[in-house]
């Protein structure tokens, strides 16, 4: 079959499109999917550069999200058959992710434990579906599992145009917020506002933590005036500090992630002194993925698809996710 193969890890050109890589066999309690589409995350560039105490079995088929058909269906397997529609949840509850750990979405077949799918609704494309996962389940849980925003709260968003910014954006509006959209360049910036955004900020030009105390006015430390409610940071670096200076008291700073950096400068008057709640948020769960395709359904929600391209042009996909060229996702259909 085709397949998208790492074999040893450095820069996107390790990637290869091979046709000869054996498709996979079912076994007991799982099924073969023929893959309908594929997406990208910020994880598969970590994936190919090699992570810091990560160790992945080369060589591996990459890619964490995936949607599809069942084809073949193994010994014990129970309430699914060949013919179902499926989304799968990356996470092996064995062996880790898919796409890293074990061969993943990169390919026209996949083999998935019986554990790791969920049915999909007719009216949600695989394209739709694979778009989920990794970004918008995270979002989702982070917004509507730990329900950290309601109706009127002014929310800002780093980072917005990526996959899980994007899933912030649409589902801080669904529940009534005011968004805030941080992104670089005048083009995802209007692709933002058409997404719902009620204000878009250039990162690049802009220092958005100024721009909201300009806008809102000073955080005070004794009453709620000035600030946002929530500021949504999974890039940390040198955005933490200024993401506490902008929140009112009592208000929020939501984190899913570091891709700017881990281990930023602190500053512990701000948290004290406005009594800011700050909430961790961890990958996503079945129920996350199926509210989602539920909104998709309903005609509440569409994710955000920047490209959609053949299997054969999905290096230079994740060349655009690593460069961050896109609004949303890149979708892969081998």
């Amino acid at each position: 079959m085709k397949a998208l193969l790492l074999s040893q890890h450095g820069d996107l050109s390790e990637l290869k499109v091979v046709y000869d890589f054996p498709r996979p066999q079912v076994i007991e309690g799982h099924v073969v999917i023929r893959v309908g589409a594929s997406s990208f995350n910020y994880h598969d560039v970590f994936t190919v550069r090699g992570m810091p105490g990560i160790k992945v079995p080369l060589p591996v088929i990459i890619g964490l999200d995936m949607a599809g058909e069942i084809v073949d269906v193994g010994a014990g397997v129970e309430g699914w058959a060949a013919g179902d529609r499926v989304l799968v949840n990356p996470l092996n509850k064995k062996k880790g992710l898919m796409g890293e750990m074990l061969n993943g979405g990169m390919a026209e077949y996949c083999l998935v434990s019986s554990d790791q799918l969920i049915r999909m609704p007719d009216q949600v494309t695989f394209e739709e579906a694979a778009s989920l996962p990794v970004a918008y389940g995270t979002a989702h849980r982070m917004i509507v599992t730990h329900n950290t925003i309601k109706k009127g709260d002014k929310v800002l968003v780093l980072g917005a145009s990526g996959g899980v910014g994007t899933g912030c954006v649409i589902l801080a509006k669904l529940l009534g917020a005011e968004v805030i959209a941080c992104a670089g360049g005048e083009d995802k910036m209007a692709r933002l506002k058409d997404l719902g955004a009620d204000h878009v900020i250039n990162y690049k030009d802009v220092d958005f933590s100024k721009w909201a105390i300009e806008k809102y006015g000073k955080p005070q430390r004794r009453s709620n005036e000035g600030g946002v409610d929530v500021v949504i940071n999974f890039t940390g670096g040198d955005t933490w500090v200024p993401s506490l200076k902008c929140i009112k008291r009592g208000g929020r700073l939501l984190v899913c992630g570091a891709t700017a950096g881990h281990d930023p400068k602190e500053d512990l008057r701000y948290i004290w002194s406005f009594e800011i709640n700050i909430m961790g948020s961890n990958s996503f769960y079945d129920d996350n993925l199926s509210a989602l395709m539920t909104l998709i359904q309903e005609g509440k929600m569409k994710p955000v698809i920047d490209k959609v391209l053949p299997l054969e042009q999905a290096a230079e996909g994740l060349a655009m996710i690593q460069d961050r060229k896109v609004l949303g996702k890149v979708v892969i259909v081998p």
